[in-house]
């Protein structure tokens, strides 16, 4: 039975064989046919529900191809330091929390970058004690790279001058050799984190529900998530309730895939809902704490290569035992130094996959970020038939940091282009929270590689990277289809796909560039069901 007919549409479908039309049929949450509006409509029985689109486009499900959702639900609860111009407002804030709080409780948030401050300076723990002595504090940054925390929290974990280094972190020291209250890479952060009250997996599950309401509402159908496995509790038991109307691929950071092999969980268990994705490995850190691993060091920073996080040998070993148990891998690599390591660990695992029989399709490998590649290394991803999992609007809003530490070299940064060019499968995404999770903003980057107020000026930055709408949007759709392993399932609107989709108030394949951002979602649909609608 027909449950579902959308009429009076401009469907772009994606589909190849049929680009265009105007109605769709869908049932038992999938699409069934699609054709014009008479066509559709004599498929109607008497229970079908008929909904008309008002002539208004409509694209495939978006999915973010890399988000944490579990940190995307927790910062509905915590302190709000995003981007914040200057350390004054983020003390600002934390002196608000800390008047609503009771002596001793935590103060959580994040979004902070020291980019941002007049100064460029890191912040310290006695920045924080004065607003904050009697309650520990523990701020994460923008990039998720570094935290900035207090004495008290010091205290709290027992820091000290005496307390070493964790491998691939770094506890920042004054000329004492006492810690200042930064952390760097998550090694060291959390040696405070892990004192952090934590929310129980129903208390997540409710802060997910609210924020997948603003997913729908920015136009999600789906998302690749990498935050530890207390996510994947939670949006079980989001499950459990009926409540779960996103499609998830849960990857598994590298500390827990010994459990996964154990158990002889594979890429792709579970179904169109929720399934197991990657083995995820850090091998770097981030541009903002630099600590990104890099060939030559930062500029004006002649010491200083960054950090690595898993080293090459470690990394072969991880990747291939995951490989030979039907896991593929996604590294996390943004200085040019991790991704040339990366790539070689990737190019001796598909040696040992191609004599084993096993093509390239059936480990889907992937690169996070590739933020910075070095010009040797350019093709290398399109040749190995390695996934490129980018984030357009880390681009814009990092690109004057990119300049002034990276210089010349800033040329090959955020190459997404030099990727499609060589063969390589985008996958695109946000990173949120460490960037807003609305796909039209991350589209609008990848197009015009400008941030909103127009800077760097009208071509963009580096503008020989941009992206045409048809490939950013097959990007945010198929590309992320591909790396699940549902190419079959999504990315397209056409007969036997499943029934996701975005109606927007125009159509981004029509309008100039500038329009991007004033596009508003009107209606998500997953599973044939209106998760959010704004259209009669």
């Amino acid at each position: 039975m027909i449950e579902r007919i959308i009429l009076n549409a401009r469907l772009i479908t994606l589909d190849p064989a049929q680009p265009h039309a105007s109605a769709l049929a869908v049932a038992g949450g999938r699409i069934v046919a699609v054709g014009d509006d008479a066509t559709i409509r004599a498929l109607a029985g008497p229970q079908t529900a008929i909904d008309n689109a008002g002539g208004r486009p409509v694209i495939p499900g978006l999915t973010d191809a890399h988000i944490h959702w579990e940190g995307v639900a927790e910062t509905l609860s915590e302190v709000d330091v995003f981007e914040v111009p200057s350390k004054d407002e983020a003390l600002r804030r934390v002196a608000e929390r800390v008047r609503t709080s009771r002596p001793g409780e935590w103060i959580v948030g994040r979004g902070w970058s020291q980019a941002y401050w007049a100064d460029r300076a890191f912040p310290t723990a006695a920045d924080l004690d004065a607003v904050a002595l009697h309650n520990p504090v523990y701020l994460k940054a923008k990039s998720g790279h570094a935290a900035w925390v207090n004495t008290a929290a010091l205290r709290a974990a027992g820091l000290s001058a005496r307390t070493p280094d964790p491998p691939g972190g770094s506890i920042v020291r004054d000329a004492s050799g006492q810690p200042t209250g930064l952390l760097l890479e998550s090694s060291a952060m959390d040696l405070v984190y892990r004192c952090v009250p934590t929310l129980t997996p129903e208390q997540t599950a409710d802060w997910m529900a609210q924020a997948q309401r603003q997913a729908w509402a920015a136009g999600l159908t789906g998302i690749h998530d990498f935050d530890d496995p207390s996510c994947l509790v939670a949006l079980q038991i989001l499950r459990e309730r009926g409540e779960l109307g996103l499609r998830v691929v849960k990857n598994i950071n590298d500390p827990f895939i010994e459990h996964a092999h154990a158990l002889g969980i594979r890429w792709g268990f579970g179904d169109e809902w929720l399934r197991i994705g990657g083995l995820k490995i850090f091998a770097d850190g981030a541009l903002g704490p630099r600590t990104a691993s890099m060939i030559e060091p930062y500029e004006g920073e002649p010491g200083n290569t960054g950090i690595v996080v898993t080293d090459k040998e470690q990394m072969y070993e991880l990747v291939s035992r995951a490989s030979a148990a039907g896991i593929p891998s996604t590294i996390h690599a943004i200085g040019d130094r991790a991704v040339h390591d990366v790539l070689d660990v990737y190019e001796s695992v598909r040696r040992d996959e191609a004599a084993r029989g096993i093509p390239p399709q059936a480990r889907r490998h992937r690169i996070e970020h590739v933020q910075l590649i070095h010009p040797d290394d350019a093709g290398r991803l399109g040749q190995l038939q390695i996934i490129a999992s980018m984030q357009p609007i880390h681009a814009t809003s990092d690109y004057e940091m990119a300049e002034r530490y990276w210089g010349a070299r800033a040329r090959l940064s955020y190459n997404w282009r030099v990727q499609l060019e060589a063969g390589a499968v985008l996958a695109f995404g946000s990173d949120a929270p460490v960037e807003p999770f609305e796909p039209l903003k991350g589209i609008y980057a990848a197009v015009t590689r400008r941030r909103p107020d127009g800077s760097p000026g009208p071509d963009g930055w580096f503008p020989e990277q941009r992206l045409d709408i048809d490939t950013t949007l097959r990007a945010f759709t198929q590309g992320p289809a591909y790396a699940a392993g549902m190419e079959r399932d999504l990315g397209m609107l056409a007969p036997g796909y499943l029934a996701d989709l975005v109606v927007l108030d125009r159509d981004l394949t029509a309008i100039p560039p500038d329009e991007i951002l004033e596009t508003r979602v009107l209606g998500t649909m997953v599973g044939g069901v209106w998760r959010f609608r704004q259209f009669d």
